[in-house]
């Protein structure tokens, strides 16, 4: 049985769950869209990965963006290779809950993307969200080039100044080169769409969006 302090503490390598050759099995389409959820994605489109607690309540705050063409959600960010959700729940394998946003940047900006990631959940809270507490649960953004680093670390800095100004931790949102994206269990995903009164920790109630941060999106 894992302790509370280890679910707070991501596992090193050698001490992490050995996981499986195969992927999980998951779902082949987009349930509200249709839209295949591995791809062939369009050409010219682009990915961008954010973790912000539960990943059911964060993938519904991207998936109807315009401009957002699929999501899907998973885990990332750890050491085992294919988890199952079970797995990622025990807090051994180091994943953090993750939604994958594929977009279209003539329609949505990466910084468009990123005022919903950071005002959509309370980015001060370290190992958990809410009354979600774990490693699972912590907030991410996982680049996938320099221009996307950029724009994070950018964002990040502009909502702490404001969040500190109004007395608020300072954000602990991680930052990192994009990690091997796993998809999650079919019945995960757009769980909110398929369960509309299911769990949902976000939707508008991050505490940047509370204060207004008046952070403006390019």
């Amino acid at each position: 049985m894992f302790s509370l302090r280890k679910m707070l503490e991501i596992p090193t390598p050698d001490r992490a769950l050995p996981g499986r050759a195969q992927p999980v099995p998951t779902a082949e389409t987009h349930f509200v869209s249709g839209r295949p959820l591995k791809g062939p994605y369009p050409e010219g489109t682009e990915k961008a990965l954010f973790g912000l607690g539960c990943f059911w309540g964060a993938e519904k705050a991207f998936w109807n963006i315009p401009g957002v063409w699929v999501t899907a959600v998973g885990y990332a960010a750890g050491h085992t290779p294919n988890p199952t959700y079970e797995e990622v729940c025990t807090g051994a394998t180091g994943h953090n809950e993750v939604v994958l946003v594929v977009f279209d940047p003539k329609q949505v900006s990466y910084q468009q993307l990123l005022k919903t990631f950071f005002e959509a959940h309370d980015p001060t809270q370290g190992m958990r969200q809410g009354a979600d507490i774990g490693t699972q649960y912590r907030s991410g953004i996982y680049v996938y080039d320099d221009a996307q680093r950029a724009a994070a670390e950018a964002a990040k800095a502009a909502y702490d100044k404001t969040l500190r100004a109004e007395g608020f931790r300072p954000i602990t949102t991680e930052i990192r080169d994009a990690p091997p994206f796993y998809f999650a269990e079919d019945y995960h995903q757009q769980y909110l769409a398929k369960n509309p009164n299911g769990y949902c920790g976000h939707g508008g109630t991050g505490v940047a969006c509370q204060i207004g941060t008046g952070v403006a999106a390019n």
